[in-house]
Protein backbone atom coordinates (compact mmCIF):
# COMPACT_ATOMS: atom_id res chain seq x y z
CA UNK A 1 0.00 0.00 0.00
CA UNK A 2 1.20 3.49 -0.74
CA UNK A 3 2.36 5.20 2.45
CA UNK A 4 -0.10 7.77 3.75
CA UNK A 5 0.08 9.81 6.97
CA UNK A 6 -2.68 9.64 9.55
CA UNK A 7 -3.56 13.26 8.79
CA UNK A 8 -4.04 12.61 5.11
CA UNK A 9 -6.18 9.53 5.76
CA UNK A 10 -8.42 11.47 8.12
CA UNK A 11 -8.63 14.59 5.92
CA UNK A 12 -9.51 12.58 2.82
CA UNK A 13 -12.48 10.54 4.03
CA UNK A 14 -12.89 8.60 0.78
CA UNK A 15 -9.19 7.71 0.65
CA UNK A 16 -9.12 6.80 4.34
CA UNK A 17 -12.10 4.45 4.17
CA UNK A 18 -10.83 2.78 0.99
CA UNK A 19 -7.41 2.20 2.56
CA UNK A 20 -8.66 0.41 5.68
CA UNK A 21 -8.68 -3.06 4.13
CA UNK A 22 -4.92 -2.86 3.53
CA UNK A 23 -3.94 -0.68 6.50
CA UNK A 24 -1.36 -2.48 8.71
CA UNK A 25 -2.82 -3.55 12.03
CA UNK A 26 -0.17 -1.64 14.00
CA UNK A 27 -1.42 1.62 12.47
CA UNK A 28 -5.07 0.88 13.21
CA UNK A 29 -5.21 1.83 16.87
CA UNK A 30 -3.34 5.18 16.56
CA UNK A 31 -5.57 6.10 13.62
CA UNK A 32 -8.67 5.09 15.59
CA UNK A 33 -7.63 7.31 18.52
CA UNK A 34 -7.12 10.24 16.18
CA UNK A 35 -10.49 9.59 14.53
CA UNK A 36 -12.15 9.68 17.95
CA UNK A 37 -10.31 12.83 19.01
CA UNK A 38 -11.05 14.54 15.69
CA UNK A 39 -14.67 13.36 15.65
CA UNK A 40 -14.39 11.75 12.21
CA UNK A 41 -17.61 9.76 12.54
CA UNK A 42 -17.74 8.17 9.07
CA UNK A 43 -14.10 7.07 9.22
CA UNK A 44 -14.69 5.72 12.73
CA UNK A 45 -17.71 3.70 11.57
CA UNK A 46 -15.71 2.25 8.67
CA UNK A 47 -12.82 1.35 10.99
CA UNK A 48 -15.12 -0.61 13.27
CA UNK A 49 -16.41 -2.52 10.23
CA UNK A 50 -12.80 -3.45 9.35
CA UNK A 51 -11.51 -3.88 12.93
CA UNK A 52 -8.52 -6.29 12.79
CA UNK A 53 -8.36 -7.15 16.52
CA UNK A 54 -10.21 -9.70 18.63
CA UNK A 55 -11.92 -7.17 20.92
CA UNK A 56 -13.13 -3.59 20.66
CA UNK A 57 -11.88 -1.70 23.75
CA UNK A 58 -14.38 1.11 23.30
CA UNK A 59 -14.64 1.92 27.00
CA UNK A 60 -10.96 2.74 27.47
CA UNK A 61 -10.97 4.90 24.33
CA UNK A 62 -14.05 6.78 25.49
CA UNK A 63 -12.52 7.41 28.89
CA UNK A 64 -9.33 8.75 27.33
CA UNK A 65 -10.90 10.91 24.65
CA UNK A 66 -14.31 11.82 26.19
CA UNK A 67 -16.26 11.55 22.92
CA UNK A 68 -19.83 12.70 22.56
CA UNK A 69 -22.85 10.64 21.53
CA UNK A 70 -22.17 11.05 17.83
CA UNK A 71 -18.87 9.17 18.26
CA UNK A 72 -20.58 6.45 20.28
CA UNK A 73 -23.29 6.23 17.66
CA UNK A 74 -20.75 5.92 14.86
CA UNK A 75 -18.93 3.08 16.59
CA UNK A 76 -22.10 1.14 17.41
CA UNK A 77 -23.57 1.85 13.97
CA UNK A 78 -20.47 0.23 12.52
CA UNK A 79 -21.27 -2.84 14.59
CA UNK A 80 -24.89 -2.69 13.47
CA UNK A 81 -23.79 -2.82 9.85
CA UNK A 82 -21.76 -5.95 10.55
CA UNK A 83 -24.51 -7.62 12.54
CA UNK A 84 -26.84 -7.10 9.60
CA UNK A 85 -24.50 -9.04 7.27
CA UNK A 86 -24.49 -12.80 6.82
CA UNK A 87 -20.75 -13.13 6.36
CA UNK A 88 -17.74 -11.54 7.93
CA UNK A 89 -15.37 -9.20 6.12
CA UNK A 90 -11.93 -10.58 5.33
CA UNK A 91 -10.20 -8.79 8.21
CA UNK A 92 -12.95 -9.30 10.80
CA UNK A 93 -11.51 -10.75 13.99
CA UNK A 94 -13.91 -9.63 16.70
CA UNK A 95 -14.70 -12.67 18.81
CA UNK A 96 -17.74 -13.70 20.74
CA UNK A 97 -17.37 -14.08 24.52
CA UNK A 98 -16.04 -17.43 25.71
CA UNK A 99 -19.16 -18.06 27.76
CA UNK A 100 -21.31 -17.61 24.64
CA UNK A 101 -19.09 -20.05 22.76
CA UNK A 102 -19.64 -22.65 25.46
CA UNK A 103 -23.41 -22.18 25.53
CA UNK A 104 -24.08 -21.87 21.78
CA UNK A 105 -24.29 -24.94 19.57
CA UNK A 106 -22.69 -24.12 16.26
CA UNK A 107 -24.28 -25.48 13.08
CA UNK A 108 -22.36 -28.19 11.29
CA UNK A 109 -20.89 -27.07 7.99
CA UNK A 110 -18.60 -28.79 5.54
CA UNK A 111 -15.09 -27.49 4.97
CA UNK A 112 -15.89 -25.85 1.65
CA UNK A 113 -18.74 -23.85 3.18
CA UNK A 114 -16.54 -22.91 6.12
CA UNK A 115 -13.92 -21.54 3.79
CA UNK A 116 -16.44 -19.45 1.86
CA UNK A 117 -18.19 -17.80 4.74
CA UNK A 118 -18.30 -17.64 8.50
CA UNK A 119 -21.44 -16.81 10.43
CA UNK A 120 -21.22 -13.59 12.40
CA UNK A 121 -21.21 -14.24 16.16
CA UNK A 122 -22.07 -11.79 18.94
CA UNK A 123 -19.25 -9.30 19.46
CA UNK A 124 -17.56 -8.18 22.60
CA UNK A 125 -16.91 -4.56 23.58
CA UNK A 126 -14.44 -4.04 26.41
CA UNK A 127 -15.16 -1.48 29.13
CA UNK A 128 -12.63 -1.09 31.95
CA UNK A 129 -15.16 0.66 34.22
CA UNK A 130 -18.92 0.83 33.72
CA UNK A 131 -20.58 3.26 36.12
CA UNK A 132 -24.38 3.46 36.21
CA UNK A 133 -25.82 6.41 38.09
CA UNK A 134 -29.26 7.95 38.04
CA UNK A 135 -28.33 11.52 38.96
CA UNK A 136 -25.72 12.13 36.25
CA UNK A 137 -25.73 9.16 33.86
CA UNK A 138 -22.77 9.17 31.51
CA UNK A 139 -23.30 9.47 27.78
CA UNK A 140 -22.50 5.86 27.06
CA UNK A 141 -25.19 4.63 29.47
CA UNK A 142 -27.69 7.17 28.14
CA UNK A 143 -27.00 6.09 24.59
CA UNK A 144 -27.29 2.39 25.43
CA UNK A 145 -30.61 2.93 27.22
CA UNK A 146 -31.93 4.80 24.17
CA UNK A 147 -30.99 1.89 21.93
CA UNK A 148 -32.64 -0.56 24.33
CA UNK A 149 -35.90 1.41 24.11
CA UNK A 150 -35.60 1.45 20.31
CA UNK A 151 -35.27 -2.34 20.32
CA UNK A 152 -31.89 -2.28 18.56
CA UNK A 153 -29.36 -5.06 18.90
CA UNK A 154 -26.41 -4.44 21.19
CA UNK A 155 -22.92 -5.89 21.49
CA UNK A 156 -21.92 -7.99 24.47
CA UNK A 157 -20.30 -5.70 27.05
CA UNK A 158 -17.30 -6.96 28.97
CA UNK A 159 -16.21 -4.80 31.89
CA UNK A 160 -13.82 -5.34 34.78
CA UNK A 161 -15.51 -2.98 37.22
CA UNK A 162 -19.26 -2.36 37.49
CA UNK A 163 -20.70 0.42 39.66
CA UNK A 164 -24.34 1.14 40.49
CA UNK A 165 -24.78 4.57 42.04
CA UNK A 166 -28.34 5.42 43.07
CA UNK A 167 -29.73 3.50 40.11
CA UNK A 168 -33.19 1.86 40.11
CA UNK A 169 -33.06 -1.91 39.94
CA UNK A 170 -35.26 -2.00 36.82
CA UNK A 171 -32.72 -0.02 34.81
CA UNK A 172 -29.88 -2.15 36.14
CA UNK A 173 -31.60 -5.38 35.09
CA UNK A 174 -31.96 -4.08 31.51
CA UNK A 175 -28.27 -3.26 31.30
CA UNK A 176 -27.16 -6.53 32.90
CA UNK A 177 -28.80 -8.46 30.08
CA UNK A 178 -26.07 -7.25 27.73
CA UNK A 179 -23.15 -7.53 30.18
CA UNK A 180 -20.98 -10.63 30.27
CA UNK A 181 -21.30 -11.15 34.02
CA UNK A 182 -18.41 -13.58 34.40
CA UNK A 183 -15.99 -10.90 33.13
CA UNK A 184 -16.65 -8.66 36.11
CA UNK A 185 -13.97 -8.52 38.83
CA UNK A 186 -15.23 -5.61 40.94
CA UNK A 187 -18.79 -4.66 41.89
CA UNK A 188 -19.92 -1.59 43.79
CA UNK A 189 -23.55 -1.12 44.82
CA UNK A 190 -24.37 2.26 46.32
CA UNK A 191 -28.00 2.55 45.45
CA UNK A 192 -29.60 3.73 48.71
CA UNK A 193 -31.66 0.58 48.37
CA UNK A 194 -33.64 -1.28 50.96
CA UNK A 195 -33.03 -4.93 51.80
CA UNK A 196 -35.83 -6.08 49.48
CA UNK A 197 -34.13 -4.46 46.46
CA UNK A 198 -30.75 -5.91 47.43
CA UNK A 199 -32.26 -9.40 47.67
CA UNK A 200 -33.80 -8.92 44.20
CA UNK A 201 -30.40 -7.96 42.80
CA UNK A 202 -28.62 -10.92 44.43
CA UNK A 203 -29.34 -13.50 41.66
CA UNK A 204 -27.45 -11.28 39.20
CA UNK A 205 -24.57 -11.09 41.68
CA UNK A 206 -24.34 -14.88 41.86
CA UNK A 207 -23.58 -14.97 38.12
CA UNK A 208 -20.55 -12.70 38.58
CA UNK A 209 -18.47 -15.72 39.54
CA UNK A 210 -15.09 -14.02 39.06
CA UNK A 211 -15.76 -11.08 41.35
CA UNK A 212 -12.83 -10.51 43.70
CA UNK A 213 -14.00 -7.22 45.25
CA UNK A 214 -17.54 -6.43 46.41
CA UNK A 215 -18.65 -3.15 47.97
CA UNK A 216 -22.23 -2.67 49.20
CA UNK A 217 -23.17 0.72 50.63
CA UNK A 218 -26.21 2.44 52.13
CA UNK A 219 -28.64 -0.44 52.36
CA UNK A 220 -31.57 0.28 54.67
CA UNK A 221 -34.05 -2.07 56.28
CA UNK A 222 -37.53 -2.09 54.82
CA UNK A 223 -39.61 0.76 56.15
CA UNK A 224 -42.89 -1.14 56.16
CA UNK A 225 -41.52 -4.36 57.74
CA UNK A 226 -40.66 -4.47 61.46
CA UNK A 227 -36.96 -5.03 62.10
CA UNK A 228 -37.15 -8.40 63.85
CA UNK A 229 -39.56 -10.16 61.48
CA UNK A 230 -38.96 -13.42 59.67
CA UNK A 231 -39.23 -11.55 56.38
CA UNK A 232 -36.01 -9.63 57.08
CA UNK A 233 -34.23 -12.89 57.92
CA UNK A 234 -35.50 -14.40 54.68
CA UNK A 235 -34.33 -11.46 52.55
CA UNK A 236 -30.89 -11.46 54.17
CA UNK A 237 -30.61 -15.19 53.47
CA UNK A 238 -31.50 -14.56 49.82
CA UNK A 239 -28.63 -12.11 49.54
CA UNK A 240 -26.00 -13.98 51.54
CA UNK A 241 -26.72 -17.30 49.83
CA UNK A 242 -25.57 -15.80 46.52
CA UNK A 243 -22.11 -15.25 48.02
CA UNK A 244 -21.63 -19.01 47.86
CA UNK A 245 -21.06 -18.62 44.10
CA UNK A 246 -18.28 -16.04 44.51
CA UNK A 247 -15.29 -18.35 44.90
CA UNK A 248 -12.85 -15.57 43.95
CA UNK A 249 -14.12 -13.00 46.45
CA UNK A 250 -11.23 -11.61 48.51
CA UNK A 251 -12.27 -8.04 49.33
CA UNK A 252 -15.58 -7.33 51.04
CA UNK A 253 -16.71 -3.79 51.91
CA UNK A 254 -20.01 -3.21 53.72
CA UNK A 255 -20.64 0.46 54.47
CA UNK A 256 -23.75 1.90 56.15
CA UNK A 257 -25.48 -1.47 55.87
CA UNK A 258 -28.17 -1.51 58.54
CA UNK A 259 -29.31 -5.11 58.56
CA UNK A 260 -26.17 -6.72 60.01
CA UNK A 261 -26.96 -6.20 63.70
CA UNK A 262 -26.86 -9.69 65.22
CA UNK A 263 -26.61 -11.23 61.73
CA UNK A 264 -23.00 -10.81 60.58
CA UNK A 265 -22.46 -14.55 60.84
CA UNK A 266 -25.09 -15.13 58.13
CA UNK A 267 -22.93 -13.21 55.68
CA UNK A 268 -19.46 -14.38 56.68
CA UNK A 269 -20.30 -18.08 56.79
CA UNK A 270 -21.29 -17.95 53.10
CA UNK A 271 -17.82 -16.85 51.97
CA UNK A 272 -15.99 -19.54 50.04
CA UNK A 273 -12.43 -18.24 50.31
CA UNK A 274 -10.26 -16.35 52.85
CA UNK A 275 -10.60 -12.57 52.75
CA UNK A 276 -7.64 -10.24 52.36
CA UNK A 277 -9.80 -7.14 52.94
CA UNK A 278 -12.75 -6.77 55.30
CA UNK A 279 -14.29 -3.33 55.74
CA UNK A 280 -17.36 -2.96 57.98
CA UNK A 281 -17.90 0.78 58.37
CA UNK A 282 -20.75 2.74 59.94
CA UNK A 283 -22.61 -0.50 60.66
CA UNK A 284 -24.62 -1.47 63.74
CA UNK A 285 -22.94 -4.56 65.22
CA UNK A 286 -23.44 -6.46 68.45
CA UNK A 287 -20.78 -8.15 70.54
CA UNK A 288 -21.96 -11.49 69.15
CA UNK A 289 -21.19 -10.23 65.63
CA UNK A 290 -17.66 -9.25 66.54
CA UNK A 291 -17.11 -12.48 68.46
CA UNK A 292 -18.03 -14.43 65.34
CA UNK A 293 -15.73 -12.21 63.30
CA UNK A 294 -12.85 -13.22 65.58
CA UNK A 295 -13.54 -16.93 65.15
CA UNK A 296 -14.34 -16.93 61.43
CA UNK A 297 -11.78 -18.91 59.43
CA UNK A 298 -12.06 -16.52 56.50
CA UNK A 299 -10.61 -13.62 58.53
CA UNK A 300 -7.38 -15.26 59.67
CA UNK A 301 -5.22 -13.89 56.83
CA UNK A 302 -6.47 -10.33 56.53
CA UNK A 303 -4.26 -7.65 55.01
CA UNK A 304 -6.72 -4.81 55.64
CA UNK A 305 -9.27 -4.52 58.44
CA UNK A 306 -11.50 -1.46 58.69
CA UNK A 307 -14.09 -1.16 61.48
CA UNK A 308 -14.40 2.62 61.45
CA UNK A 309 -17.62 4.11 62.85
CA UNK A 310 -18.57 0.81 64.49
CA UNK A 311 -19.48 1.77 68.06
CA UNK A 312 -17.32 -0.26 70.47
CA UNK A 313 -17.67 1.87 73.58
CA UNK A 314 -19.53 -0.81 75.54
CA UNK A 315 -17.93 -3.85 73.90
CA UNK A 316 -15.21 -6.16 75.13
CA UNK A 317 -11.91 -5.74 73.23
CA UNK A 318 -11.25 -9.48 73.36
CA UNK A 319 -12.42 -10.02 69.79
CA UNK A 320 -9.90 -7.45 68.54
CA UNK A 321 -7.10 -9.19 70.39
CA UNK A 322 -7.99 -12.47 68.71
CA UNK A 323 -8.33 -10.94 65.24
CA UNK A 324 -4.96 -9.17 65.53
CA UNK A 325 -3.22 -12.27 66.84
CA UNK A 326 -4.58 -14.47 64.04
CA UNK A 327 -3.71 -11.95 61.31
CA UNK A 328 -0.45 -10.73 62.83
CA UNK A 329 1.68 -12.14 60.01
CA UNK A 330 -0.39 -10.62 57.19
CA UNK A 331 -2.09 -7.42 58.41
CA UNK A 332 -0.96 -4.31 56.48
CA UNK A 333 -3.67 -1.78 57.35
CA UNK A 334 -5.87 -1.30 60.39
CA UNK A 335 -8.52 1.43 60.76
CA UNK A 336 -10.52 1.93 63.95
CA UNK A 337 -11.62 5.54 63.46
CA UNK A 338 -14.61 6.87 65.37
CA UNK A 339 -15.20 3.60 67.24
CA UNK A 340 -15.35 5.24 70.68
CA UNK A 341 -12.42 3.14 71.91
CA UNK A 342 -11.34 4.10 75.43
CA UNK A 343 -8.07 3.71 77.28
CA UNK A 344 -8.77 0.26 78.75
CA UNK A 345 -9.81 -1.15 75.39
CA UNK A 346 -6.82 0.31 73.57
CA UNK A 347 -4.34 -0.82 76.21
CA UNK A 348 -5.67 -4.38 76.11
CA UNK A 349 -4.99 -4.80 72.38
CA UNK A 350 -1.52 -3.22 72.32
CA UNK A 351 0.42 -6.48 72.94
CA UNK A 352 -1.35 -8.14 70.00
CA UNK A 353 -0.87 -5.02 67.86
CA UNK A 354 2.86 -5.05 68.59
CA UNK A 355 3.11 -8.50 66.96
CA UNK A 356 1.69 -7.29 63.64
CA UNK A 357 5.12 -7.19 62.02
CA UNK A 358 3.84 -6.32 58.53
CA UNK A 359 1.73 -3.33 59.61
CA UNK A 360 2.90 -0.10 57.89
CA UNK A 361 -0.32 1.84 58.45
CA UNK A 362 -2.91 2.12 61.20
CA UNK A 363 -5.48 4.70 62.26
CA UNK A 364 -7.15 5.27 65.65
CA UNK A 365 -8.78 8.67 65.23
CA UNK A 366 -11.15 9.73 68.03
CA UNK A 367 -11.42 11.88 71.16
CA UNK A 368 -11.68 9.45 74.06
CA UNK A 369 -8.06 8.36 74.59
CA UNK A 370 -5.69 9.84 77.18
CA UNK A 371 -2.13 10.98 76.62
CA UNK A 372 -0.89 7.94 78.55
CA UNK A 373 -2.69 5.61 76.15
CA UNK A 374 -1.37 7.50 73.10
CA UNK A 375 2.17 7.21 74.45
CA UNK A 376 1.70 3.46 74.97
CA UNK A 377 0.33 3.14 71.46
CA UNK A 378 3.40 4.92 70.13
CA UNK A 379 5.78 2.67 72.06
CA UNK A 380 4.10 -0.51 70.84
CA UNK A 381 3.85 0.39 67.17
CA UNK A 382 6.73 2.64 66.16
CA UNK A 383 9.24 -0.21 66.18
CA UNK A 384 7.23 -2.35 63.78
CA UNK A 385 9.56 -3.31 60.96
CA UNK A 386 7.42 -1.90 58.15
CA UNK A 387 6.31 1.25 59.93
CA UNK A 388 5.35 4.04 57.53
CA UNK A 389 2.29 6.01 58.64
CA UNK A 390 0.13 6.09 61.75
CA UNK A 391 -2.85 8.29 62.59
CA UNK A 392 -3.07 8.74 66.36
CA UNK A 393 -5.88 10.51 68.22
CA UNK A 394 -5.14 13.82 69.86
CA UNK A 395 -5.18 13.03 73.63
CA UNK A 396 -8.37 14.03 75.38
CA UNK A 397 -6.38 16.26 77.76
CA UNK A 398 -5.75 18.57 74.79
CA UNK A 399 -9.47 19.42 74.40
CA UNK A 400 -11.17 22.25 76.26
CA UNK A 401 -14.65 23.75 76.45
CA UNK A 402 -18.07 22.38 75.60
CA UNK A 403 -17.24 22.27 71.89
CA UNK A 404 -14.18 20.13 72.51
CA UNK A 405 -11.75 22.40 70.65
CA UNK A 406 -8.04 21.68 70.75
CA UNK A 407 -5.88 23.76 73.08
CA UNK A 408 -2.71 24.26 71.05
CA UNK A 409 -0.60 24.89 74.16
CA UNK A 410 -1.53 21.52 75.64
CA UNK A 411 -1.05 19.90 72.26
CA UNK A 412 2.50 21.27 71.92
CA UNK A 413 3.36 19.79 75.32
CA UNK A 414 1.98 16.40 74.27
CA UNK A 415 3.88 16.48 70.97
CA UNK A 416 7.11 17.35 72.82
CA UNK A 417 6.63 14.30 75.08
CA UNK A 418 5.99 12.08 72.09
CA UNK A 419 9.14 13.33 70.36
CA UNK A 420 11.16 12.39 73.44
CA UNK A 421 9.71 8.89 73.23
CA UNK A 422 10.71 8.64 69.58
CA UNK A 423 14.27 9.66 70.44
CA UNK A 424 14.41 7.12 73.26
CA UNK A 425 13.19 4.41 70.88
CA UNK A 426 15.89 5.29 68.35
CA UNK A 427 13.48 6.80 65.84
CA UNK A 428 14.37 10.52 65.88
CA UNK A 429 13.76 10.76 62.11
CA UNK A 430 10.10 9.91 62.52
CA UNK A 431 7.96 13.02 62.15
CA UNK A 432 4.95 14.16 64.17
CA UNK A 433 2.45 16.49 62.54
CA UNK A 434 -0.86 17.84 63.78
CA UNK A 435 -3.84 18.18 61.47
CA UNK A 436 -7.09 19.85 62.50
CA UNK A 437 -8.99 20.64 59.30
CA UNK A 438 -8.27 17.95 56.74
CA UNK A 439 -9.62 15.06 58.79
CA UNK A 440 -12.97 14.19 60.32
CA UNK A 441 -11.26 14.01 63.71
CA UNK A 442 -8.36 15.95 65.16
CA UNK A 443 -5.40 13.69 64.62
CA UNK A 444 -1.65 13.37 65.05
CA UNK A 445 0.09 12.05 61.95
CA UNK A 446 3.25 10.08 62.57
CA UNK A 447 5.31 8.84 59.67
CA UNK A 448 8.79 7.45 59.15
CA UNK A 449 11.23 9.20 56.83
CA UNK A 450 13.86 6.46 57.08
Amino acid sequence: MECWSHDSLLRNKTLGIASLESLPAELFLPLFLEAVAGRHSETLKAMVRAWPFSHLALGALMKAQQPQQDILKAALDGLDDLLAQNIRPRRWKLQEPESAQLKTKRPKVDNSTKEKKQLLAPVQVLLEDFCLQKATPDEFFTFLMKRVKQGKGLPQLCCRKLEFLDMPLGHIQKILRMVQLDCIHEVEVNGHWDLLTLASFAPHLSQMVNVSRLRVSHIMTISFIPWATEEVEKLLSQFSAQLLSLHQLQKLHLDSVFFLEGRLDQVLRCLKSPLVTLSLTNCLLLESDLTYLASCLNTSHLRYLNLSEVNMMALSPEFLQVVLERASATLHRLALDGCGIRDSQLMSILPALAHCSQLPSCSFRGKLVSVVAVESLLRHTVLLSRFRLKLFPVPQECYVGLQGTVDLGNLRCSLAELRLILQALGRPNSVLLFSDSTCTYDVILLYSVT
